[in-house]
């Protein structure tokens, strides 16, 4: 069965330009104007993919993010943002999407994140052998996808997480920025090195008890970041 994506966007330009890119691809697409029904159809159709225009009418695109992050079954989203719109993109990743593609934008550019997200997605689904990671009082269930630090859970975006599990399982090892987009967002990912920036500066606020002198997730000048050895 081919993936199902739902596009969410009320310009009708857009979106039958992202329509006709993806079903050239041999994906299934289905086209959604107001952010309402969008919710309404996810939570029945359970798509493989949503891509999500910021501004909608009824209900913006943050906020659809968001009450998909709330939602049992997680699906995957790239969100469509205004050119240079550095704080929607720092939003709705802190919201949970997954990846953003900035208009206007080529069809390339539109199909590699789209197979990228897709590649991640199914790679989480596949799971595995039930495995912990288990630093101090950091604590981490690869299987399950969750997190607690000092015995209170913490809630990490997916992109969040998979950063954190990489760095955390090769202690002391130094990575790169490009290497970090690359293994968490993989090889077809178009965004730039900020976006390792924003996420590590997320989980210091949510993992460090003083974020401004971090304990585990440790800046390399110039370099990148590493995961402090035990």
């Amino acid at each position: 069965m081919p993936d199902k994506i739902i596009v969410v966007e009320d310009q009708p330009a857009i979106s039958a330009f992202v329509q006709t890119a993806l079903e050239r691809e041999g994906f299934t697409v289905e086209v959604i104007e107001d952010g309402w029904q969008a919710l309404a159809c996810i939570r029945q159709s359970r798509p493989d993919l949503v891509i999500l225009d910021i501004m909608l009418p009824g209900v913006n695109g943050l906020e659809v993010c968001r009450v998909l992050r709330q939602m049992p079954t997680y699906v995957p989203v790239i969100m469509l943002t205004a050119r240079d719109d550095d704080v929607d993109k720092v939003v709705g990743l802190e919201l949970g999407a997954d990846d953003y593609i900035t208009k206007p934008f080529n069809t390339r550019e539109l199909i590699a994140r789209v197979r990228a997200v897709l590649r991640l997605a199914r790679s989480r689904a596949a799971g595995g052998e039930p495995e912990h990671l288990r630093i101090d009082r950091l604590e981490i269930d690869l299987t399950g996808r969750t997190v607690t630090m000092r015995d209170q859970p913490v809630d990490l975006t997916p992109k969040e997480f998979d950063l954190l599990v990489l760095l955390a399982s090769h202690p002391g090892r130094v990575f790169g920025r490009e290497t970090l987009l690359e293994r968490v967002w993989g090889y077809d990912y178009l965004g730039d090195s900020r976006t390792v920036d924003v996420h590590i500066q997320r989980l210091r606020r949510k993992l460090e008890e003083d974020p401004r002198h971090p304990r585990y997730l440790l800046t390399v000048r110039s370099i990148g970041y590493k995961f402090a050895k035990r």
